[in-house]
C-alpha cells in the first residue's frame, strides 16, 4: 500500500508541474493573438502602379541598352525616373560647369526615389521577419502543449501498469487478480495508443491583415504593399527565367511541398484567411513561407544594387 501512496504523491507533483507550466503558456499566448507587426498607421500609397507592358518600355528606351540592364531600364521606369536619364544623357555632351550640377542634381533626384523604394524593400521584409517570429512562437506553443499532453498520458500509463501489478500482489484471489492485471494491461494501452495523435492540439491564431493571403491571389494590385515592390513581385522580367513571376515561382513551390499538389487543399486552408484553428503543421507550414517570402524579398536589393552600379556608369 506504502508504494501506491508513494506512486500518486509523485503523479500529482509532476501533473501540477504541467499544470502550472500550461498556465503560464496559455498567458503569454494572449499578447500573440493581435499582431505586433504591422505598422501602427497605415500609409496610403500612390495607386498608379507601373506599366506591365515591359517589351513597349524596353522598345522605347533601347537607347539606354548601351549602358542599363533591361531590369535596370524598367526599375527606372516603375521609379518615374526615365526622363531623368534622358535628360543625363543629353546634358553629358556639354561639358560645362551648370550641364555638370545640373547631372548631379538630377542624380540626386533618382537616388532619392531609389532611397525610398529600398526602405520600402526593408520595411516589408521586415514585417515578414517579425510575422515569420511570432507564428514560430505559437508554432512552439502548440508544440508544448502536444508534449505536455503526451507525457501526460506515458505518466497515466505508466501509473495504471504499476497500480496494476501492485494491486494484484495484494489481492491473494486468484481470479481478481489475473482480472486486475488484464484491466491494467488494457488501460496502460488505451493510454498509449492515445499519445498516437498525428494532428495533435489546435489553438486559435488570428491575422487580418494577411501577407500570404494577397501572394497567393496575385491579383494586379495589393492594398498591403507599397505599388514598387508588388510590380517586382509581379513582373516576370525580374524572376530568373522570365517564364513565372517571384512570386508565381513562389506560389508553385508553396503548392507542391506545403500543400502536395493540392490546390483546392489550399484555397481552403486557414494559412489564407483572416486566422482560425491552427495545428501545429500549419504552423510551421505558415512560418516557412513568411521566411522564405522574407528572403525573396531581399534579393530585390540585387536589381537596384545593379542599377546604381549602371548609373554610376553613366555618371563617369
Amino acid at each position: 500500500m506504502k508504494k501506491l501512496f508513494y506512486l500518486l504523491i509523485v503523479f500529482g507533483l509532476l501533473t501540477s508541474c504541467v499544470s502550472r507550466k500550461n498556465q503560464a503558456i496559455q498567458q503569454n499566448i494572449l499578447t500573440l493573438k493581435d499582431s505586433y507587426c504591422k505598422a501602427p498607421f497605415k500609409y496610403n500609397y500612390s495607386n498608379k502602379l507601373p506599366s506591365y507592358n515591359s517589351d513597349s518600355i524596353l522598345t522605347a528606351n533601347k537607347d539606354l541598352k548601351e549602358v542599363f540592364s533591361d531590369q535596370s531600364i524598367l526599375i527606372l521606369n516603375a521609379l518615374d525616373n526615365l526622363d531623368e536619364v534622358h535628360e543625363i544623357i543629353d546634358l553629358k555632351k556639354d561639358s560645362s560647369l551648370a550641364s555638370q550640377v545640373k547631372v548631379l542634381q538630377l542624380k540626386t533626384k533618382i537616388n532619392s526615389k531609389i532611397t525610398i523604394a529600398l526602405t520600402e524593400l526593408d520595411a516589408v521584409a521586415a514585417e515578414f521577419d517579425c510575422e515569420g517570429e511570432r507564428v514560430a512562437q505559437i508554432g512552439n506553443y502548440v508544440d508544448n502543449l502536444n508534449s505536455s499532453r503526451n507525457n501526460k498520458l506515458i505518466l497515466y500509463s505508466i501509473i495504471a501498469g504499476a497500480a496494476a501489478s501492485i494491486a494484484g500482489g495484494i489481492v491473494h484471489d486468484q481470479g481478481w487478480s489475473n482480472a486486475i492485471d488484464i484491466s491494467g494491461g488494457v488501460l496502460g494501452a488505451g493510454f498509449g495508443l492515445a499519445t498516437l495523435n498525428p494532428k495533435g492540439r489546435k489553438v486559435e491564431f488570428i491575422h487580418q491583415r494577411n501577407l500570404l493571403r494577397d501572394i497567393w491571389r496575385e491579383k494586379l494590385e495589393s492594398p498591403n504593399f507599397p505599388p514598387f515592390i508588388w510590380y517586382m513581385y509581379t513582373e516576370k522580367k525580374f524572376s530568373n527565367r522570365e517564364e513565372h513571376s517571384i512570386i508565381g515561382n513562389m506560389k508553385s513551390r508553396w503548392l507542391h511541398y506545403q500543400f502536395d499538389d493540392s490546390k483546392e487543399a489550399a484555397d481552403k486552408s486557414v494559412i489564407f484567411s483572416d486566422g482560425g484553428l491552427y495545428r501545429a503543421d500549419d504552423l510551421h507550414n505558415r512560418a516557412a513561407m513568411l521566411n522564405q517570402m522574407q528572403s525573396a524579398t531581399r534579393t530585390i536589393n540585387q536589381n537596384i544594387n545593379y542599377l546604381l552600379l549602371d548609373l554610376d556608369k553613366l555618371i563617369l
